[in-house]
C-alpha cells in the first residue's frame, strides 16, 4: 500500500497567532525543526522542501500553499510524495491546539517499495519527525523553557 494519512494534535502553551506565524514561515523550518534540513523558496508560496528523519532517506518534497485562513495552513505536495499537508491552529486557553494532517502517496521508486514492505517502520520515522516538530517549535517559541 503506497497512500499514507498522518494525523497528530498538541498543545502549546503559546497563542495561536505566534505558532501561526512560525508554521507559515517555511522558508526557516530548518532553524527549528530537525528533520527539516533544507528549504528552498521558488515562489512567492512555492518552494523546495528536504526532510531526513530517523531512517536514512532524504525525501523531496515540493510544497506549494493551497489555502491560508487565519486558522488554517494547506499546502499540496510533489515530488517523493503526492498530496497534501495540513496545519490548523486554533485558540485552547492560555495557548493553542495545533492539528497535524497528511494524506500523500508514494511516488518514489525507493520509498514505493520501502512502503509495501516496511509500512510499520515508515510510521514510525513520520511519528519521529512530527515529535521534532513538536520540540522543535516549543523551543523556538520559548527557548529560555
Amino acid at each position: 500500500m503506497r497512500h499514507f494519512d498522518f494525523a497528530s494534535a498538541w498543545t502549546l502553551p503559546h497563542p495561536a497567532s505566534r505558532v501561526y506565524a512560525a508554521l507559515e514561515d517555511v522558508e526557516h523550518y530548518p532553524a527549528w525543526w530537525p528533520q527539516v534540513v533544507a528549504c528552498l523558496k521558488v515562489g512567492e508560496d512555492e518552494g523546495v522542501v528536504l526532510c531526513r528523519s530517523s531512517l536514512p532517506y532524504t525525501l523531496e518534497l515540493h510544497v506549494a500553499l493551497l489555502r491560508r485562513t487565519p486558522e488554517v495552513l494547506e499546502s499540496s505536495l510533489g515530488g517523493d510524495l503526492d498530496g497534501w499537508v495540513r496545519w490548523r491552529i486554533v485558540p485552547a486557553g492560555d495557548g493553542c491546539r495545533v492539528h497535524f494532517e497528511q494524506s500523500v502517496d508514494v511516488t518514489g521508486r525507493v520509498l514505493g517499495l520501502a512502503a509495501r514492505i516496511a509500512r510499520p517502520l515508515l510510521l514510525w520515522n513520520h511519528a519521529r519527525m512530527l515529535d521534532g516538530a513538536r520540540e522543535g517549535l516549543l523551543h523556538h517559541l520559548d527557548p529560555t523553557g
